[in-house]
């Protein structure tokens, strides 16, 4: 058993964070090093009006005119794409032995995984840990101002726990009472409220803070669904090896 669970998260783990760092590199990574170019101050954004502030910039050249920033910036990317990759692939592998961990506890309860059931966990999962966290505290681009960060860290662990307990219920309570529990935990953490600033001050354009959250929203959710089918084809494949 351990080492089924152990197999199937470490391969739906790795499938899923290079399907993360893919997605990321390629639909987010731009408004990430858009939202540095203003947390740094080389662009400001006032009532609608973009200025470049390349003093600095144009400084630094002269003061190294034999200076290659085209080969400096590639080694940069590359250096956050294999951070991405390691980060990401640890990640979901955490994620991925917690999904494991509750296959084989409804397992034992009598509840078949399928592939089809094992996406769902997925789904549930993304709702958990990005969707309804995100209603308090959505994703943010570099340098927006926030509230105390270990009440943030908090209200986002108690809010994940709290939906995936509610998300479980929902699923497999058989009264009407469980539903009632489930919804009383889905919303709890929404009636006290996340830990905000009592202000509005990020330094990036709104739109770019809007787009940024939802293509963060939209990766996750693939990311989550190919997780939960990794997860579950691994799974009840080493199910199918021990019973050949």
């Amino acid at each position: 058993m351990t080492t089924r669970l152990f197999a199937s998260a470490l391969f739906a783990g790795l499938i899923a964070g290079l399907i993360a760092v893919l997605l990321q590199w390629s639909l987010m990574e731009k408004l990430i090093l858009e939202g540095e170019e203003y947390e740094t101050g080389n662009k400001s954004h006032f009532a609608g009006v973009l200025v470049i502030n390349d003093a600095e910039e144009e400084t630094a050249n002269i003061a190294d005119p034999a200076a290659e920033p085209e080969a400096e910036e590639n080694e940069g990317l590359f250096m956050r794409f294999a951070l991405a990759f390691f980060a990401d692939f640890v990640v979901f592998v955490g994620w991925s032995l917690m999904l494991v961990a509750g296959f084989a506890v409804a397992e034992r309860f009598g509840h078949r995984i399928s592939l089809q059931t094992a996406m769902l966990w997925g789904i549930a999962g993304f709702a958990a840990t990005q969707l309804m966290t995100g209603i308090g505290l959505p994703p943010e681009l570099p340098g927006t101002p926030a509230d105390d960060v270990e009440l943030r860290q908090i209200w986002w662990v108690t809010t994940a726990i709290s939906s995936a307990l509610a998300f479980a219920l929902f699923a497999y309570g058989r009264t009407p009472l469980f539903v009632v529990i489930g919804l009383a935990l889905l919303l709890a953490p929404h009636l006290i409220g996340a830990p905000r600033l009592d202000y509005y001050a990020g330094v990036a354009p709104p739109e770019l803070s809007g787009e940024y959250v939802a293509r963060s929203l939209a990766v996750g959710m693939i990311v989550w669904v190919v997780l939960g089918l990794a997860a579950g084809y691994f799974w009840n494949r080493g199910a199918d090896t021990r019973t050949a």
